[in-house]
């Protein structure tokens, strides 16, 4: 068995202790920015159907490079405007819509002939200024604002906790999310998808209602430097320096 097939055991093993009998069902993302496709193929044949990419430069020749397999691409990067028509015709899921324009333009580019691009909005849950999202206040009304797009599916909410190890400040910040989630349920918007828990903290995030769970380091290791788009780091683009980087 390789390393990173015996690391999504351990991860699904871990994702299933943490959900202490619960039948929900968590969606494993395995975050494989900066992996070559042989990688990502390992984790393939493991039984990994789910994958997370950030740089839209370095994913679609990923891709590419890995048409033969049946795998659902998840966008989970901040979604610059001049690269939401290469999103919107690569990738089933975006987990970074933070902005209406953002969500207009990613419909307008959604080729007709393919499915919905399913879609979260994305929740600063830290209230962290480094971090990109609505404020939780302000969730409901993005969301009435872009739920009716064509060519887009509002799925759910995601959000990242601040770094902490501390497990009850991690869950009060998953919280926030959750509790998000109903308030806009309780106006009438079904969401059926909340995307957060990373390597460090998805024991967390599934103790707080998490459907999905995006894991790069504990299933592939260390990852390589930063990828540049156009000679300029990705860094700071409101996203951790972890998972979702």
């Amino acid at each position: 068995m390789s390393t990173i097939a015996a690391n999504l055991q351990a991860m699904r093993r871990r994702i299933s202790e943490a959900l202490q009998g619960d039948s929900r069902v968590v969606m494993l993302v395995a975050v494989s920015k900066s992996q070559p496709p042989q990688s990502v193929r390992e984790a393939w044949d493991a039984g990994c159907r789910d994958f997370g990419e950030s740089y839209v430069q370095e994913a679609l020749p990923k891709m590419a490079a890995l048409a033969g397999l049946d795998a659902s691409w998840h966008f989970i990067g901040r979604v610059q405007t001049n690269k939401a028509r290469e999103v919107a015709e690569h990738f089933d899921w975006v987990h970074a819509v933070d902005r209406p324009r953002v969500a207009a333009a990613l419909s307008r580019a959604r080729p007709a002939s393919l499915p919905p691009l399913d879609f979260c909005i994305q929740v600063n849950i830290s209230a962290e200024a480094t971090k990109g999202g609505v404020a939780p206040g302000e969730a409901l009304a993005l969301a009435r604002e872009v739920r009716a797009l064509p060519g887009l599916r509002l799925r759910g909410l995601m959000g990242m906790a601040g770094h902490t190890e501390r497990r009850e400040e991690q869950r009060a910040q998953f919280a926030i999310l959750a509790r998000t989630r109903d308030e806009i349920a309780a106006a009438g918007i079904s969401l059926d998808t909340l995307s957060m828990g990373m390597s460090d903290d998805f024991e967390a995030a599934i103790a707080e209602g998490a459907t999905m769970v995006r894991i790069g380091t504990a299933i592939f290791g260390a990852r390589a430097a930063t990828v540049r788009q156009g000679g300029v780091s990705e860094r700071g683009t409101g996203f951790r320096a972890d998972d979702t980087k």
